[in-house]
């Protein structure tokens, strides 16, 4: 029960589409430009600078709160697996970016709420997948290359944190927070999926060029 109660309050914080409010207030439905999806990389192309950054910044700290309320509500109720409801929760904010079903459920990709996971797991993870992901980016211009790589890290990053004994959980719950993890990725690579047809087909959109497609 504890679980499902963790993903729904994922999901409600996930509802808040940062890309969506910031384009309706200056007169846009941002799923009706661009690629039609309500992420930061769509806002960052369609309305600028300051538009990608409040969607990003929005879209990664309601993870965070997500999980800080989880953590909140069960620090004292269920110590011993605080981690994986956290990572419950977090996931339940990707489902909720990424369905949101006032939109008819058509929000983003997940990758800024995954980034909220992250940083709301371990800083040290967090920094490491943020060096990686701009050196992708700088040097491949691809976006949705560096995303999917950094959620592939996370998984990775999960799997050996927790076999060292950082989330000091019995084996079996690390399994489960493992499988949660893998859901964050695979979740990454199913909203991507059109990105990485174009990307084996050497077409994908490069950030600061002008958009071939949506």
């Amino acid at each position: 029960m504890e679980r499902l109660i963790c993903l729904g309050i994922g999901y409600v914080f996930g509802l808040f589409q940062t890309g969506y409010i910031y384009g309706r207030m200056h007169g846009m439905d941002i799923r009706k430009h661009g690629s039609g999806n309500a992420g930061s990389t769509n806002a960052l192309r369609t309305m600028g600078v300051k538009a990608g950054a409040i969607t990003l910044l929005g879209d990664c700290f309601k993870c965070v709160i997500a999980v800080l309320v989880v953590r909140g509500i069960f620090a004292s109720r269920c110590p011993e697996i605080l981690p994986l409801l956290s990572m419950y929760a977090g996931f339940g904010a990707v489902l909720g970016h990424n369905y949101p079903f006032y939109l008819g459920f058509k929000g983003g990709k997940g990758i800024a709420a995954t980034a909220g996971m992250i940083l709301a797991t371990d800083l040290r993870m967090a920094a490491v997948c943020l060096v990686v992901f701009v050196v992708i980016v700088a040097v491949t211009r691809y976006v949705s290359l560096g995303s999917l790589v950094v959620t592939v890290l996370f998984l990775a990053g999960l799997v050996i944190c927790g076999q060292i004994g950082e989330f000091g959980m019995a084996q079996n719950y690390l399994f489960e927070m493992y499988g949660v993890g893998l859901l964050f990725t695979l979740s990454a690579f199913f909203q991507h999926r059109a990105n990485i047809k174009r990307l084996r087909e050497g077409t994908e959109n490069k950030i600061g060029l002008k958009k071939k497609e949506a």
